[in-house]
Order: structure tokens, then sequence, then C-alpha cells
């Protein structure tokens, strides 16, 4: 500070190059239009919805523009996935506008305008122009927006104890807009109407020199929001690959700042963490915290994550994760944990059974315990955690091909994930690829086909495994010794009627033709109803249903 003010007096005040790429004094920087031709964004690359939204406003006197991401994927020729909208208009002026459109948020009130619906579906995010706020003037709160709710009731500006953001409700300029976004090129505004790029921050500038750039004091921005952290952690780790880097004063704060992450709330960080994870950069992610030094005491499952990376379900998941986003395919939080927590699931499952515990409840007991210890209720207990049941209680399932138990899987919703699941451990020699490949041509064949497959599987079973063949083998026997348990069955026929259907079933060519087909008829019916729904293979009628209905 004392050598500033001297090189102030002197007039050596250096500049912003020479200080090495130090931002300027004025926070709000100086405003810089660049035109077209200088920027040469690509037109085609725009959403027509995104347009629609800026014209809208435009053409009821708003400012509005194209923010964000959006233009730093646009200005290194990327289409980018998501479109941002800034605007000065209010929440309540843009929702006026817009037949669907929902004002969203608590620390700051956002607008989703909503387009289209099934695959049509989008979003296009509309924030007003934010204020430059003095954080040393704001309202102080002890603990955070979960603990104490009741302290930010009514207040529109108010910080922690450790300076973190918890409300600023305060509408502003485009200037304090953009000295409110943290890195300089995510703070370029672009009017698709004009194709002017508006930029206070050298955000151009940063992007030709290939360098994720903090907006202002790097400490001071990480400690409004430790978030930033994982921010600058995933965008580093989305441009790496076009040669960008953090800049040296933007990465040194993260390793020594990285434990004000403990006092966001767990649900925020675990949608960060899937941020990390699912937007088509896992493995370089897992990467740069690595390189950073903060592969540990960020997030409990993210470390987990960068911890058994290696192993190879995790990688191939990772990496399957990383390839369906490139290729434009959807991906599921569930499937992903449900790789990452197996080992957990498998552990506890195995102990559970030398204490005793028959397979499916102890099973269901080691989720419950693996989802307790690792995810806990930051997921709310929902749709993510029966996702992950059903993917994991299909493991064992796959190891039944007989009777009707393959048809009832089949018909389940999530049977395309578990099989994708099962085939993920084949890759990590878990299990037999032939066994994947038997499902994967069994849930596309018809029911002849289905019935062929049926049949191979249990010529491939080795004698003895299983407890249909074994009591197939024993029940000509019993019945014949037992007269009276066909009754006892709920079959009410005299015992030598029942002997003689055995005879028939035994002996084809020396039993009449017509009992012949009423005893296998009742004995089908006998054994689908007392022997868990496994028909007889000799059964061929029986066998041709089953396939036909594919129903539990």
């Amino acid at each position: 500070m004392i050598k500033t003010m001297i090189h102030r007096l002197l007039g050596k005040v250096a500049s912003p190059a020479a200080a090495g790429s130090r931002p300027p004094s004025n926070p709000f920087g100086e405003r810089q239009d660049v035109p077209l031709r200088v920027h040469g964004i690509d037109r085609e690359l725009l959403d027509r919805r995104a347009l629609e939204v800026v014209s809208t406003l435009q053409d009821n006197g708003y400012e509005a523009y194209i923010v964000g991401g959006a233009v730093r994927d646009l200005l290194l020729g990327l289409r980018p996935k998501d479109f941002d909208v800034a605007t000065n208009a209010t929440p309540e002026e843009v929702k006026a506008l817009f037949r669907r459109a929902f004002i969203i948020g608590r620390r700051f009130r956002i607008v989703h305008v909503v387009f289209g619906r099934g695959r049509e579906h989008e979003v296009i995010e509309v924030t007003t122009f934010r204020a430059f706020l003095d954080n040393t003037a704001a309202s102080k709160v002890s603990g955070n927006e979960k603990t104490n709710r009741k302290a930010l009731e009514g207040v529109q500006h108010a910080v922690d104890a450790n300076g973190r953001v918890l409300r600023d409700n305060v509408w502003g300029t485009l200037p304090e807009d953009a000295a409110r976004r943290d890195f300089s090129i995510n703070a370029m505004y672009y009017d698709p109407i004009t194709e002017v790029v508006v930029d206070f921050h050298h955000g151009i500038a940063d992007s030709q020199k290939r360098q994720i750039r903090m907006i202002g004091e790097p400490a001071a921005r990480y400690r409004e929001d430790p978030v930033r952290i994982l921010r600058a952690i995933r965008f580093v780790a989305k441009l790496d690959r076009l040669g960008f880097a953090l800049e040296p004063r933007t990465a040194q704060p993260l390793k020594e700042l990285q434990g004000l992450l403990a006092d966001i709330p767990p649900s925020r960080m675990f949608d960060e963490m899937l941020k990390l994870l699912q937007t088509g950069h896992a493995l370089a992610s897992i990467a740069q915290l690595r390189k950073l030094h903060l592969e540990h005491g960020i997030y409990p499952l993210l470390d987990l994550t960068v911890e058994r990376e290696h192993q190879p379900l995790i990688h191939q998941a990772l990496a399957d994760t990383d390839r369906r986003v490139a290729e434009g395919k959807p991906v599921a939080p569930s499937f992903l944990l449900a790789c990452i927590l197996w080992q957990d699931v498998g552990e506890l499952w195995r102990l559970h059974q030398d204490e005793g515990q028959p397979a499916h409840p102890a099973l269901q007991q080691a989720i419950d315990e693996a989802f307790e210890r690792r995810v806990g209720d930051v997921s709310g207990r929902g749709r993510l955690a029966a996702d992950m049941r059903e993917i994991w209680t299909m493991q064992p399932r796959f190891e039944k091909r007989a009777g009707r138990a393959p048809h009832s899987l089949v018909q389940q919703p999530r049977f395309r994930a578990g099989l994708d699941f099962l085939r993920l451990r084949s890759h990590a020699g878990e299990v037999d690829a032939a066994l994947v490949q038997w499902w994967e041509t069994f849930s596309q064949a018809d029911a002849d086909a289905q019935f062929d497959l049926l049949q191979q599987a249990k010529e491939q079973t080795p004698p003895g495994s299983l407890k249909t063949s074994r009591s197939r083998k024993r029940k000509p026997k019993v019945a014949t010794e037992s007269p009276a348990m066909p009754t006892e069955a709920g079959i009410d026929i005299p015992a030598p009627a029942h002997e003689a259907g055995d005879a028939a079933a035994l002996e084809p060519d020396t039993a009449s033709p017509a009992k012949k087909r009423r005893r296998r008829r009742k004995r089908s019916a006998d054994a689908s109803s007392g022997e868990s729904g496994t028909a007889a293979p000799q059964d061929a009628p029986a066998a041709d249903d089953s396939s036909a209905t594919g129903t539990p």
C-alpha cells in the first residue's frame, strides 16, 4: 500500500498490463462496445427462444442482453447449452410479458421463462441488473440462510460472520451488474439485435489470453460466495481443452479459503457437486481438484468420488457420463451416485448376510445404511433415492433367468438403467459380459425368441443349481407316494385318477390322449401356483402364454 501511494505521488501508477493483469482501481471498469467485425459471433449459434426474450423486453422499452457463459461460449465459437438474459426490468415486469414465466429464488429473485414441453422444453433464465453494494454496510446475521431464516425476513442486504452474502435483493444498473459478476469472461453482455458486445472488465482480452480471472480482489470475492471456488474449478475443467488456465492471483486463495465451504447449506453443495460431475467434464474436474490440492475437504461425497475415481466401475461411469453429455444425451444423478456408492452397498450386504440375514432383507438394509451414511437427506429422499434403490435391487435379479422372472424384470420402468449398470459392472470385471448380452437380446426379442433364450439359459445352468429343477425331479415320486397331496393343494380328484395323471406325464405312450391333456393342464396350474411361478419346460402352451404377457 505504501509503495502504491508513493507511485501515485510520483505519477508512476502501473498499468493493469504491467501489474500482472490486476483489475483497474475503478470497480465498475470502463464500458467498451465491441462491434461484430471485432468479436465475430456467429448468429447461427444463437437460440431463437433467447432471441425472443430479448426482443420482447426491448420492444417494451427495457434494456436486455444475453449474458454470462453463453457470451463466453459464443466468442469461442461454441454453441451454448443454456442462455441467460439480463435486463433492467424487475421480476414482476418480466413475468407480465410472458405467458409461462415464474419468479423463483430467495437470495436474489429471478424469472424462468418456459418454452415448449417434453423434449422441446427449455427455460430462459432472466435476471434483473443487480446493485453493487458495500458489504461492510450490510446487516450482519449469525448462522446461515437455513439456520437463521427469521433474521433474514424482510432484509434486502445481509451477510454472515465471514462476509458471505445471504441476501442482496437490490436492483442496479448495467455497470453495477457487471461489477457484481465473478469472472471477467462471464461478465460480458451481448445484444443480438445490434450485435454489439458490451465489455466492462476486459473479458474479450482474457478470452484471447485464455485466462480465467476474478473481477476485483479474489479473496474478498470468494468470501462473498465461497461456491465461486467450485465455479472456478468447473470453468477451468470445461475450458482446459481450449488452453484456459486460472490466472495466478485467482488460483492462489483457493486452498486457503476452501474451509468457507463448510458454511454452505448441504443441499447447495450437493447441487454444485452434481454440476462438477454431470456437465460433461467430470474426469477433467477431478484432475483439476487434484492439481489444485483440493481433493479433500470440500464435500464428503465429492471427496469419496475423487478417492474412488481410479476404480474401474466408477472411472467408467464418469467417462460414460462425459460421453453422453457430449452426445447430447440425458444423464441422471441417481445412476452416477449408484455407481459411486455400489462398493458401500456391496460391503454392507455381505456383512449382513454373514450375520445370518436372508439375501433380500440384507440388501435392503445395506441400501438404507449406505444412503444414510453417504448422502443423508439433502435430496429429500425422493426420486433420487427411489431410483438408486431400484438400480441396486435389480442386480441380483439379473442372475435369475428362469420362469416368469425375466419377463417381470424387463417390464420395470428402470430396467434400462439397471441393465446399463450391469454393463458397467461387466466392464469392471464384476460379472460375465455374456450375461449382459443375454439380457440385451432378451429385452428386444419376441415371445418365441424369449422362450428359446430361457431354454438356452436353463441348459447352461449347472445341474442342481436351481431349486425348480430339483423339485421337478422329485415331484412325480412325491405325488405317487402321497395321493392326498393334490387334494390338500386344492385339486379335489380321486387318488387313482391322480396316479394315472402322473403316469401319463412320465410315460405318455401308455396313457390316453384325453387324460394326458387334462392331467398336464392341472399339473401345470398346480406347479405354477405352488412352485414360485416357474412353468415346466415341457409345457409349450404355458411357456408361450408367459412369454406373450411378460407380466409378474
